[in-house]
């Protein structure tokens, strides 16, 4: 089983992470935190336009983003934000 990075409901540090991982679901019992809190359909908007990675196809209705491309992109934003 993968180490959780900071605790219950982050991301492991390794493998794949789908959509409600990343950008949380209140909804759900229990609720999942936002780990990049962004609506569905900005998520979506900004993988189309490069701005977040590009998703992985593990089958036919199941799409993932790798853990590595999440951390990435968290270091990434976290520095734009660092230099405002």
């Amino acid at each position: 089983m993968a180490k959780n990075i900071q605790g219950p409901g982050s991301l492991p540090s390794t493998g794949f992470v789908r959509l409600p991982l990343i950008i949380g679901n209140p909804k759900a019992k229990p609720p999942i935190p936002a780990v990049i809190p962004v609506s569905n359909s900005s998520w979506w908007n900004g993988v189309a336009s490069g701005i977040y990675p590009k998703p992985v196809k593990l089958g036919p209705r199941t799409t993932a983003w790798r853990v590595e491309d999440i951390l990435k992109l968290i270091e990434k934003l976290g520095g734009q934000a660092a230099s405002a």
